[in-house]
């Protein structure tokens, strides 16, 4: 008997092809249309499409990644159903697997893949990468495992990847932490299982939080604007191990006092924050005035963890757990 695994289209590079009169790539492909150019299909699996929309992902927005995580949920709910494949754009695509990883609590593989040559490139890298992603969804080996990203025959886990060249077809690393496992001659290997995954129930997402990268000499004033327009957290790209530029500390003592959380993320793509150097805004300035750290966690996945859980509403001490057993500190 087949398994039954169901694909997502959401449009991105892998569904679109390019309008010459208007000289641009557009996203225009169904899942019919992605599934019917498949090289060939992998045995002993059936799949269902269903269509969530088709923009490219730099056009999503929070409550469209939400919708797209409850969908997901919603889908594998069907006993009959085994895993499901999402084609996603690869500007955002970390961002839609990151929440999918810590909204959607079901066991059953959820694999997001797309391209980085559009679908009417002769050598679109597509195809075989939505039929890897099917061979992933309906593989026993990634139960349990959370969201991970399919992407040139590796196997990432959502909240470690990131798209670390804009045009490559091998675009996605997990840095520091290296690939969950790959598919190779059509067989799905899994090699280690990712432990600091956290899950967080929420009927909304807090748009809310901003992200600021800081450069040398960069001033404090934008979290006094953020303070003043109601913004509800701020997440900081800092330096190094979780550090600052001078005024920062006092910025985000004002921004705790009122209640509005400051997480201490790097601009670094591998190792963890922790407060080690003192004075004007060194990490433990910085833990002092109330920042909360991201540990491993990058800037742009501690922004969604946050968006989760302050729209799930926790108090504070909810609040530091969580982000305590989402690998941060």
């Amino acid at each position: 008997m087949n398994k039954t695994v169901v694909l997502i289209a959401t449009g991105g590079t892998i569904a679109s092809t390019e309008d010459a009169a208007e000289g641009a790539v557009n996203a225009n492909l169904s899942g019919h249309d992605l599934l019917a150019r498949l090289h060939s299909r992998p045995e002993g699996i059936s799949v269902r499409e269903e269509a969530f929309g088709a923009l490219g992902s730099y056009a999503l927005d929070l409550g469209m990644a939400h919708r797209l995580c409850r969908r997901i949920a919603a889908i594998l709910e069907n006993p009959e159903v085994v895993g499901v494949v999402v084609t996603h754009g690869t500007d955002t695509m970390e961002e839609s697997a990151y929440l999918s990883d810590i909204l959607v609590t079901s066991e059953k593989p959820v694999v997001f893949t797309g391209a980085q040559r559009h679908a009417g490139e002769p050598d679109t890298d597509g195809p075989r990468n939505i039929a890897d992603a099917i061979r992933c969804a309906a593989s026993d080996a990634l139960r349990g495992i959370g969201t991970v990203v399919l992407f040139e025959g590796d196997i990432h886990a959502a909240r470690e990847v990131s798209k670390t060249h804009t045009s490559r077809v091998d675009a996605f690393r997990s840095a520091g932490l290296g690939k969950l496992g790959e598919v190779d001659g059509g067989e799905v290997y899994l090699y280690r299982r990712p432990t600091q995954r956290v899950h967080v129930a929420t009927k909304r997402l807090e748009s809310r939080v901003e992200l600021m990268l800081l450069g040398l000499g960069s001033s404090p004033e934008y979290l006094d604007f953020c303070l003043q327009s109601g913004v509800k957290a701020v997440v900081l790209a800092a330096f190094g191990r979780g550090n600052a530029p001078r005024g920062f500390a006092d910025a985000v003592r004002r921004l705790s006092t009122h209640n509005i959380p400051v997480i201490v993320a790097s601009r670094c793509p591998e190792g963890r924050t922790l407060p080690v150097y003192g004075r004007d805004s060194g990490g433990c300035s910085l833990a002092a005035a109330g920042a909360y750290f991201s540990g491993s966690l990058s800037p742009i996945k501690a922004r969604l963890l946050m968006s989760a859980l302050l729209g799930a509403g926790l108090t504070a001490a909810e609040l530091t757990a969580k982000i305590r057993g989402a690998g941060a500190s």
